[in-house]
C-alpha cells in the first residue's frame, strides 16, 4: 500500500478538493482484495444495508450500479484494508484533522450499460455534517471514460455549505439547486486498477455510464471527524441505532464507527 503523499497532492486536495494515489495498491494487494470483495458479496447476497427495511428497494428499477454498504463488518480482510491507520493519516494530512472514524465502505459496481451516477455532494446525505469529511475511492478494475470513471467539479467543496442533497435522477440535477456550477468545467479522473482518490465529501462527482461489457469495480470507505454529531439524517444507520439517538448526540459508537486514526 502506498501511503506517503507529497506536499503537491496535499495542495492540491485542499483547493481543488481532491488528489490521486497511482498504484495505491500493489498488483498482489489488488488480486487478494478483488478475491476478497467476490467472497464478501456472496455471503452479503441482495441485503444492501444491514439492519435496514429494505422491502421497497429495487436495484433494477434505475441501473447506477450494485451497491453493498459496511461490508468491514462481515468480513475480517476488508476490515484490515478500511480500518487501516495508514489511511486514517492519509485522511488527516489531507483535511488537517487530528483524529476520523470510519463512518461506512461501500462497493459501488457499475455493471455492463449501468446508467450514469449524476452529479451529487455526499455529505449532505450523511448523518453528520462536517467540512472535513473524506472519502477513499478505489479502483478494483481500470476505471475510463468509457466504463464509469469519476468526474469533479473542482474546488465545489468549499462552496454552498451543506446545501445540495440526494443524488438526482438526472445528470443536470444538482445545477438546478446550483445553477452557476453549470458552468464549471468538470475534470474526469481515470485511474489504473489499485490506483484511488481522496476526496472531500462536499465535493460535487459525478461518474458516467458503462458503456463496455466488463464490469468497473471500485472500492470506497468515508471517514468522520472524530467528534461528529448526528443531524437527524438515517443514512446508513440501523434501525435500532436510529432509535438510540437524538440530534447533537455525538456518533462515537466504537462498535459501529471505530477510530481509524488519533493523531
Amino acid at each position: 500500500m502506498k501511503t506517503e503523499l507529497s506536499s503537491e497532492q496535499i495542495k492540491h486536495h485542499r483547493t481543488d478538493g481532491y488528489t490521486i494515489v497511482e498504484d495505491f495498491l500493489n498488483r498482489d494487494e489488488l488480486e487478494a482484495f478483488r478475491t476478497v470483495l467476490d467472497e464478501a458479496l456472496a455471503e452479503r447476497g441482495s441485503l444492501r444495508i444491514p439492519g435496514q427495511d429494505q422491502e421497497d428497494f429495487d436495484e433494477d428499477d434505475d441501473p447506477v450500479f450494485l451497491q453493498r454498504v459496511n461490508l468491514w463488518t462481515s468480513c475480517p480482510a476488508i476490515k484490515e484494508l478500511i480500518l487501516d491507520p495508514r489511511i486514517g493519516k492519509i485522511c488527516s494530512q489531507l483535511e488537517g484533522v487530528d483524529a476520523y472514524r470510519i463512518w461506512h465502505d461501500h462497493c459501488l459496481i457499475k455493471r455492463p450499460w449501468d446508467n450514469p451516477t449524476s452529479w451529487h455532494r455526499d455529505n449532505p446525505n450523511w448523518s453528520f455534517y462536517s467540512e472535513h469529511s473524506i472519502s477513499i475511492w478505489i479502483a478494483l478494475d481500470d476505471a475510463t471514460i468509457q466504463n464509469g470513471c469519476l468526474y469533479f467539479l473542482p474546488c465545489t467543496h468549499r462552496l454552498e455549505g451543506f446545501k445540495g442533497s440526494g443524488i438526482p435522477r438526472s445528470m443536470n440535477g444538482l445545477f438546478k439547486t446550483f445553477p452557476d456550477w453549470a458552468t464549471i468545467k468538470p475534470e474526469p479522473v481515470e485511474l489504473k486498477a489499485g490506483s484511488c482518490t481522496f476526496h472531500n465529501g462536499l465535493l460535487a462527482h459525478a461518474a458516467g455510464p458503462n458503456m463496455t461489457t466488463g464490469l468497473r469495480r471500485a472500492f470506497v470507505a468515508i471517514f468522520m471527524p472524530v467528534g461528529s454529531t448526528f443531524n437527524g439524517i438515517q443514512n446508513i444507520l440501523t434501525e435500532d441505532h436510529l432509535d438510540q439517538l437524538e440530534v447533537g448526540d455525538e456518533l462515537c459508537d466504537d462498535a459501529l464507527n471505530p477510530i481509524v486514526y488519533q493523531k
